[in-house]
């Protein structure tokens, strides 16, 4: 049977019931660098890294291309515009399974935007997301439901509120509330940003554990970033370093990561000029399990 939906960067995501754990370790570097400066790329291609290396694309472009998910998933193809933010914004994914991941963006106004998510495994709806964001002069507010089910009265709600109490420092909180027959709980964690002209430091806590993230920036070749993280729930701590290095004379960009599970993972992007071609090789090792993985990737763009 397929596994529940987890919370993963603000979405509600389905694994595939063959993901293995050495998929999910794939996410660490991600996660590093969303909770730090987002300085660093992910190392899995996702729609968002590919979207993210293909800024130069031609605006209101319809682009759609097939990309390998480094042997975490079968190869994908992803349908996005182009970077000129134009509202409603429709971004797709589809494998060659049939499974769909899609997103719709929608601009009310000035200072709100609205999100909804919806994904499917074959013929079957897994998921199904609404977002509402109000972005104020000093403060962002972020109201998410998941998966909302009136008839079996079953909902997960997710509330996030962050207020910039001076030019570097940001303060905030998080509240997860889900319902189902027979369960229903809250969970509630405070986090805390700050940001230095090299340096970003940010701490969450909760009842069901902490996180704490470390970003600096040595030099314009030089980049690095820790990562801690302590679940109380399921008595487990882990640690990550990830670091890239730009080489701007070679075209070349590195980055790499290191965990306490034994997980060493590497990216290397090469820009081809004159051509608008990226060419990304990486690879993945769990020395705990033994398992080897490997990809590339080529960006046109």
């Amino acid at each position: 049977p397929p596994s529940p939906p987890t919370y993963r960067h603000g979405v509600w995501v389905q694994l595939p019931a063959a993901a293995s754990r050495d998929c999910l370790n794939l996410q660490i570097f991600s996660r590093l660098v969303q909770r730090t400066s987002n300085r660093f790329g992910p190392f899995y291609w996702s729609p968002d890294s590919i979207r993210r290396l293909s800024r130069r694309i031609k605006p209101n472009l319809l682009r759609i291309e097939s990309a390998p998910e480094a042997s975490c998933s079968p190869s994908a193809w992803h349908c996005w515009p182009g970077p000129l933010p134009v509202f409603p914004t429709l971004v797709g994914d589809i494998d060659n399974c049939g499974s769909l991941h899609a997103q719709v963006l929608h601009l009310l106004t000035e200072r709100i935007r609205t999100k909804a998510i919806f994904q499917t495994q074959r013929s079957k709806f897994m998921t199904w997301q609404f977002d509402g964001e109000y972005r104020g002069d000093d403060c962002t507010a972020t109201l998410t439901l998941g998966n909302p089910d009136v008839i079996s009265e079953s909902v997960i709600l997710v509330a996030h509120f962050l207020q910039s109490v001076t030019s570097r420092l940001v303060l905030g909180g998080e509240m997860v509330y889900h319902r189902r027959p027979g369960e229903e709980g809250a969970i509630v964690t405070l986090a805390g940003k700050y940001t230095a002209p090299k340096w970003v430091a940010t701490l969450n806590i909760g009842c069901g554990g902490a996180h704490a993230s470390y970003y600096h920036k040595a030099n314009e070749q030089v980049q690095v970033g820790v990562e801690f993280e302590a679940n109380t729930r399921l008595q487990d701590t882990t640690f990550a370093f990830g670091y890239q290095l730009n080489l701007t004379q070679a075209n070349v960009i590195f980055r790499g990561l290191v965990d306490s599970n034994w997980c060493v993972g590497g990216v290397l992007e090469k820009k081809l000029p004159p051509l608008p071609v990226t060419l990304a090789l990486g690879a993945f090792l769990n020395h705990w399990k033994n398992r080897f993985h490997c990809g590339f990737s080529i960006i046109v763009g």
